[in-house]
């Protein structure tokens, strides 16, 4: 995500749409990889993107300059995109048949057999999607958006050293997954 002068989140902050734009164009791209891997759905990840970009624009107006909004919007994206993770799982618990027999006419084994082989970037997303929505929190943003374990901290307002002990758990719990799919030969 590309820096944004404090002019322009001022100015957004007061309505101006133009400068909510340059936000946007700066943020939009982080926000929807970051929801996308979280929720593991490109429609989710949309809508999820959708209701970031309207909490951000309701709430600028109280960010109050105290951490940089890079941060900002990244523990507004996490959160809201775990958020919508527990919510969807919710939904599938209480809907496990009808989902069942959805996803079931829905796809041919073809399909299936092709999406049990799948690149490494779709057996990683597979991986992640095992562990809890903290676990995979901390590894997404640590491991794949690069950030550093204070930004991290920051962002989901936690201790460094639980981002620490997150971490370790996550990469654990990781190695343990994919010992588990080469020996199950997925």
């Amino acid at each position: 995500m590309e820096d944004i002068p404090r002019d322009i989140i001022e100015k957004a902050a007061k309505g101006e749409m133009e400068a909510f734009e340059a936000i946007y164009k700066a943020a939009s791209g982080f926000v929807y990889r970051t929801a996308l891997r979280i929720v593991n759905n490109s429609s989710d990840a949309q809508e999820v993107t959708q209701d970031i970009f309207m909490k951000i624009y309701g709430n600028l107006k109280h960010f109050e300059f105290r951490s940089n909004l890079k941060t900002w919007v990244y523990r507004i994206t996490v959160n809201t995109a775990i958020n919508a993770y527990r919510r969807n799982l919710r939904e599938k618990s209480r809907r496990q048949d009808f989902d069942s027999v959805i996803e079931t006419e829905g796809h041919s084994p073809e399909l299936i057999q092709a999406a049990e082989r799948s690149d490494a970037e779709k057996q990683i997303t597979s991986l992640l999607n095992m562990l809890t929505p903290e676990h995979k929190a901390v590894i997404i943003l640590r491991e794949i958006e690069g950030l550093s374990y204070e930004d991290i901290a920051q962002s989901l307002k936690i201790n460094i050293n639980t981002v620490r002990s997150r971490l370790k758990r996550a990469r654990e719990a990781l190695l343990e997954l994919s010992k588990k799919a080469v020996k199950n030969g997925l």
